[in-house]
């Protein structure tokens, strides 16, 4: 008998004979185990060893309260990231890289009974008919579920860990994802009440830029979320969260980003913290920027800054109110300030690639001039990646942050690269 029909054997039998319940202990559960390894045949004692007597007993423990083979990898602080695509193939990212690690689910049934177990403290559905869900752990890691007959075979399963030991955009310096004057700089557009746009690839750490940032926001501040799965836990004491609801099994009850976006402008918002822009949401952002409420962010998925700005544009119109380019564009000069634009490089670092300032409009277009950036000098034959940030342009108004109180030192720009393309 293998060691997973053994792992089986005892989930089934710990499950029928222990009087096991939602009220259950994780000691009476090991302890629960620990009886049924004993209960095994001498053979399949012995090929477990004392060694494995013990972790078996914890994984069946991690099946029941936790997530499985998961939980360890979960429990790890060097996983940042988990997919799970077979019952024996689990990736992990590590440091940027990707790789399998060893943790294996006994089978498909294993896997369902594992999620199952994740998605009950939610609201989220998971069925034939709304076959895939987003939901978060209660340490904030967020969870992407697909299940057959949409995902062949085996449910996938993609966690994105919860950050923990990022808390301040100090740390963000300390991982190298940007310079110590480009932290001073994003630093003072909080106080300076800039509304910022977080532009990138999924997985590049926008979300973790924006919750470090935001750490910089006052106590005194009401600040209003908004996002699909909660992943901005923010430390405030005055923090209001707002999620989105999938439609129910009739079709009806769903809330949409759009409709928290409204609902948020008559809830005194000192600012307004959009998790991400992915539809016509985007005008009533637009909308809240222009109309006063200064000092609100949001996620955008874009390669560039200036592809930040097309699609913005282009998701405004998916609100449906034949609104002229023109008008649009007007809108994101007038409401946007800067542009922090963000990417995982090829050896799996990520970096802040672009600090851009959006500077009003000419001849029809948004004008965008860079302010920090960060360029590769070489690729090492291992895939190590050396780059610099540098200074491209101070802001067009630098006085700006004096005025409010803040003090941003023009030697910030002191080293300003003449020959860098704005």
């Amino acid at each position: 008998m293998d060691v997973g029909a053994i792992h089986q054997q005892i989930r089934e039998a710990v499950v029928s004979g222990s009087g096991f319940g939602a009220s259950v202990t994780r000691e009476s559960l090991r302890s629960a185990a620990i009886r049924e390894i004993d209960r095994l045949p001498r053979d399949a004692r012995k090929q477990l060893g004392d060694a494995g007597r013990e972790d078996l007993a914890e994984r069946i423990c991690d099946d029941f309260l936790g997530a499985g083979p998961l939980q360890p990898l979960l429990n790890d602080p060097a996983v940042t990231e988990i997919m799970v695509t077979a019952p024996d193939t689990i990736y992990v990212e590590r440091n940027g890289s990707k790789e399998i690690a060893p943790n294996r689910f006994t089978d498909v049934g294993h896997v369902r009974a594992v999620v199952e177990r994740m998605i009950a403290d939610s609201s989220r559905r998971l069925d034939e008919r709304m076959p895939y869900a987003d939901f978060a752990l209660p340490d904030g890691s967020r969870v992407h579920v697909i299940i057959p007959p949409v995902a062949l075979d085996c449910p996938q399963i993609t966690i994105r860990k919860f950050l923990d030991t990022i808390s301040g955009v100090s740390d963000l310096v300390g991982w190298g994802t940007l310079d110590d004057r480009m932290a001073r700089f994003l630093s003072a557009c909080i106080p300076g009440r800039k509304n910022l746009l977080f532009s990138g690839a999924t997985g590049c750490g926008k979300t973790t830029t924006l919750a470090a940032l935001s750490a910089e926001i006052g106590p005194r501040e009401r600040i209003i979320t908004i996002e699909d799965t909660r992943e901005l836990n923010l430390n405030q004491q005055h923090v209001v969260s707002l999620l989105t609801r999938p439609a129910n099994i009739e079709g009806a009850g769903e809330i949409t980003l759009r409709d928290l976006m409204r609902n948020s402008l008559r809830m005194r918002p000192s600012r307004i913290l959009l998790g991400e822009i992915r539809g016509e949401e985007a005008l009533d952002f637009l909308q809240a920027l222009n109309s006063g409420h200064r000092g609100c962010s949001a996620v955008l998925h874009a390669s560039t800054p200036r592809d930040a700005l097309h699609r913005l544009e282009t998701l405004t119109l998916f609100a449906g109110l034949d609104l002229p380019v023109h008008a649009i564009r007007q809108q994101i000069a007038s409401g946007l300030d800067i542009i922090i634009q963000q990417e995982q490089i090829a050896d799996g670092s990520r970096k802040i690639t672009h600090i851009s300032e959006v500077r009003g409009m000419k001849d029809g277009e948004v004008v965008v001039q860079d302010l920090f950036r960060y360029e590769i000098l070489n690729t090492a034959e291992d895939g190590a990646i050396t780059g610099e940030f540098i200074a491209v342009a101070p802001p067009a108004d630098l006085g700006y942050f004096t005025r409010r109180g803040i003090q941003l030192p023009e030697s910030l720009f002191a080293d300003v690269r003449k020959d860098a393309n704005t």
